[in-house]
């Protein structure tokens, strides 16, 4: 990754991290879950609303380092109006890039690639999936909260 990049990608992150977007509990948000972190205390609440298959809101509530905040900002732009079916299918290839598993163009995640570098520091790749977990469990409906650990 050029230097150029990595900045580009960093003050993307940086940007999601000191203004996130989907802030909030959106109204008529029928999904929650709760997901902790609790190596470095990230703590987050997943809100969504479904109109059948489709996720017609999403939003996030919660502390976290600056790739938790980030990555669930992110992640909110990525999945609104996608059917359940296709953000499962999303968050596993994000899952993969992130984890360095697979193969995966990072163009074809969006903005969702300038989380690629975290795959160098294994310990930060609970931060970034932290909200996609959370989200998945709001989607199953389960209620229980979920822990990287």
């Amino acid at each position: 990754m050029s230097a150029e990049l990595r900045e580009l990608y960093q003050s993307v992150i940086l940007d999601h991290y000191k203004k996130p977007r989907n802030y909030g509990r959106p109204p008529g948000a029928d999904r929650v879950a709760e997901g902790v972190n609790p190596l470095c205390g990230d703590h987050v609440h997943v809100y969504a609303k479904l109109e059948g298959e489709r996720v017609a809101e999403l939003g996030f509530e919660g502390s976290g380092c600056a790739i938790s905040t980030a990555a669930a900002s992110l992640m909110t732009q990525a999945v609104k109006g996608r059917t359940t079916g296709e953000v499962r299918a999303l968050f596993e290839r994000f899952h993969e890039l992130v984890t360095g598993r697979g193969e995966v163009d990072p163009e074809s995640l969006g903005k969702l690639a300038v989380l690629a570098g975290v795959r160098e520091f294994p310990a930060r790749v609970k931060c970034a999936t932290l909200a996609w977990h959370a989200l998945c469990a709001a989607l199953d409906g389960t209620g229980e909260p979920v822990s990287t650990e």
